[in-house]
């Protein structure tokens, strides 16, 4: 039953039906051979599921994370960072591809949603990187990562859906954004070094703006150019984390405020009129709804699986193979790592960390630590072909003449150093648990 529902999700996903309904129906054909087809046990079974779920309180953080996210970018806030950090970086081989890490950096610390930083990015760095030279593969490369730093960076929408999900004191949304900033600032990091090695290496990948283009402005206009675009979103970021750390709100709390104050920056920015608010508050809709959905679809399936033992065969299989544990670790994330090619990260969490968890604690792995590896590995399939979202969110705004090879190509090395942060997250994991520790105590 356990491989012959696997199997059913597998293919009917393959053949391209809507994710939410596909985990439903699998749940609902399972279920009811798994109790005889007792319909009204069945029904009743899933409506507690659904009852449950809608009185999550800390999901109502995830519609005004969506608005905070949707407001910001038709605010244009990342327009004007780019804008200045082109004239400071843009003189140093590389520096236009830094200055995108950096933007997507402060982005992904706002709205924590990969396709809004994609397609934005994507629409404004692309012509300028290209016109000055910049390699095509490089340029697909940097955007699609530095994008997905969104993702992991908090505010994020999947560390909100992961904490639901596990109900854990250790994993509540709080830990996993303190315990997320590290890991995101890192492989942030990762993305700058490689870029500035790369480019001073072999310059023709990413060439710096001509000398009399970056002389245009004196030091002290940079720096206020700079300040200036950085300052507001930076007022925000402290808004919401800082009030969440601080433990005077909780992340629900900090998200109504975060919307709030993206409300005041897109007024300040001169961008705030009846038409963006009506925008803004159907993308939230349409986001929020299909979030909703794939966490009921998902839930239905989870609860039908572990119901009929299907988490019992899987941890058997692993527990009981006399694998080493971080053997076993491998194992889990490697299969997160697959599905992540095929199958979106919501899904992914959906199916995985209802069977995974219980696993990862059984054989004496912390709860915070190995939920964070999962968000790092999850980051991967916005990334991994051949169904990466971020790649063929980039391809749907790139300029003529890019084909997904060229973005295939370039996405290459960032995937490789998102491995390579996930094996330093498990040398040193104090990375993940220190600033948890510290903030909200053991």
């Amino acid at each position: 039953m356990t491989l012959a529902m696997f199997a059913t999700l597998i293919l009917a996903i393959a053949l391209g039906h809507p994710l939410a309904y596909t985990l439903a129906a699998v749940a609902t054909l399972f279920g009811l051979i798994d109790n005889g087809l007792n319909i009204p046990m069945l029904f009743e079974m899933f409506a507690n599921n659904v009852w449950g779920l809608m009185n999550n309180y800390t999901l109502v953080a995830i519609p005004l994370f969506i608005l905070m996210a949707q407001l910001l970018d038709r605010s244009k806030v990342s327009d004007a960072l780019f804008e200045s950090l082109y004239v400071v970086l843009g003189g140093i081989k590389g520096g236009l591809g830094l200055a995108v890490v950096v933007v997507c950096t402060v982005f992904a610390a706002t709205t924590g949603i990969v396709g809004a930083s994609v397609v934005a990015m994507g629409l404004l760095a692309t012509p300028a990187l290209i016109s000055k030279g910049y390699q095509k593969q490089m340029t697909a490369g940097i955007i699609c990562a530095s994008g997905t730093l969104g993702i992991l960076i908090p505010p994020s929408i999947m560390m909100v859906v992961y904490a639901g999900l596990t109900g854990l004191k250790e994993t509540s949304v709080g830990n996993l954004f303190a315990g997320a900033i590290f890991p995101g600032l890192i492989l942030a990091g990762f993305y700058f070094v490689y870029i500035m090695i790369r480019c001073n290496i072999d310059p023709t990948l990413g060439p710096p703006i001509s000398k009399e283009e970056a002389a245009t402005y004196t030091a002290a206009q940079k720096w206020t150019m700079t300040l200036k675009s950085l300052l507001p979103p930076l007022i925000l970021i402290l808004a919401v984390m800082g009030t969440i750390l601080a433990g005077v709100a909780t992340p629900t709390e900090a998200a109504g405020l975060g919307a709030f104050g993206a409300m005041i920056l897109a007024a300040c920015n001169k961008k705030l009129n009846f038409t963006v608010l009506k925008e803004s508050g159907f993308a939230t809709l349409k986001t929020t709804s299909m979030v909703m959905m794939l966490f009921i679809g998902g839930k239905f399936f989870s609860t039908v699986f572990l119901g009929m033992g299907g988490g019992d065969v899987v941890a058997d299989l692993l527990i009981g193979s006399g694998m080493n544990r971080w053997l076993i670790l491998g194992v889990m994330m490697s299969i997160v790592f697959l599905m992540g090619m095929f199958i979106d990260w919501a899904a992914i969490l959906l199916v995985t960390v209802p069977i995974f968890m219980p696993i990862a604690m059984e054989i004496g792995f912390d709860p915070l630590w190995f939920s964070m590896l999962m968000c790092v590995n999850l980051q991967t399939s916005f990334l991994t072909p051949p169904f990466g979202y971020a790649l063929f969110y980039f391809k749907g705004v790139a300029p003529k003449g890019y084909t997904m090879m060229h973005v295939y190509q370039g996405i290459v090395p960032f995937v490789l150093l998102q491995i390579v942060s996930m094996v330093i997250l498990c040398l040193f994991p104090s990375i993940v648990t220190w600033l948890p520790d510290l903030v909200f105590g053991s």
